[in-house]
């Protein structure tokens, strides 16, 4: 019957040696139409069927799941054929090359290590695994580093690099703090020529321990004289501050005098002092 093939049959590995097929029912299928996937991993291997379908909200097959899958030189061979009660129903069949169906992981042990003399940092990573090669030169890497501040800015250095496990990035600021981005994508051999998933974001530099400590100092210093002032002007409104340093009396001008030790003054000062006593105890005996 034409028009109940399926239709927008696609396959992707994922995780090194998973597989998803997905597909969609044909356009003038009967409803009770039911398909069935099969596939042929090379030539000399026998036909398996799927043996863990996706299923739609109408129980027919839309998919399968596919584990521990090894990726070979020769192209697999995928069959979808169906059955219906009312009529037959067409079949689909496809070859593909697995490695180019394959979503590479990123690349894994991410490590920066900086100088901190100099403005450079060592990017060092190990390459994605997969199931079919062992081999550095078979991949290619994007490296995307952003200021950690402006994360939706733009990167402030990109790198594409042909193999290899390392790169030296020349940071323009020393006090900034940087966040560092990778992934892979097959450059050679029979590696999927798509770029992969990004990796995990990986954080270097020493923005966050310079700008911790200054904060904490300034919070501190900050505190410390509002404190101050608060005290200051309660003590000076409440005469706190006069009870606490009270004022010292200078001392008294006869203290002075003593310095003046001529004999003849003394002698002078001490007959009119006399004098004075003794008529005052004279008008004193008169009253009486």
């Amino acid at each position: 019957m034409e028009g109940s093939a399926i239709e927008n049959f696609s396959c992707v590995i994922y995780n090194i040696f998973l597989m998803n097929c997905t597909w969609q029912a044909g356009r003038d299928a009967p409803a009770d139409t039911q398909y069935f996937l099969f596939w042929q991993q090379s030539r000399g291997e026998e036909e398996m069927e799927c043996e863990l379908y996706i299923k739609d909200e109408n129980f027919r097959n839309v998919g399968c799941i596919f584990q521990n899958v090894s990726i070979g030189i020769e192209k697999a061979y995928f069959l979808v054929n169906g059955s219906s009660n009312n009529s037959l129903i067409q079949f689909y069949d496809e070859y593909i090359d697995l490695y180019k169906i394959e979503k590479l992981i990123p690349p894994s042990n991410i490590t920066v290590t900086c100088d901190e003399l100099k403005n450079d940092c060592i990017i060092q990573w190990q390459r994605p695994q997969i199931s079919h090669s062992s081999k550095d030169m078979c991949f290619k890497y994007e490296i995307n580093i952003k200021y950690k501040d402006n994360p939706k800015g733009k990167p402030i250095y990109t790198s594409i690099q042909e193999g290899g496990n390392s790169n030296i990035f020349l940071r323009s600021n020393t006090r900034k703090k940087y966040v560092l981005k990778m992934r892979a994508a097959g450059s050679a051999c029979f590696v999927s020529p798509a770029w992969g998933e990004w990796s995990a974001p990986v954080e270097f530099g020493n923005e966050e321990m310079i700008s911790s400590s200054v904060w904490i100092l300034l919070g501190v210093g900050v505190a410390t004289l509002l404190m101050a002032l608060i005290a200051f002007f309660l003590c000076k409104r409440t005469g706190c501050l006069k009870a606490a340093f009270p004022q010292i009396p200078g001392p008294k001008p006869a203290f002075f005098t003593l310095a003046n030790t001529n004999p003849e003054l003394m002698e002078t000062k001490i007959q009119s002092t006399t004098s004075e006593n003794e008529e005052i105890v004279l008008v004193a005996d008169i009253v009486r």
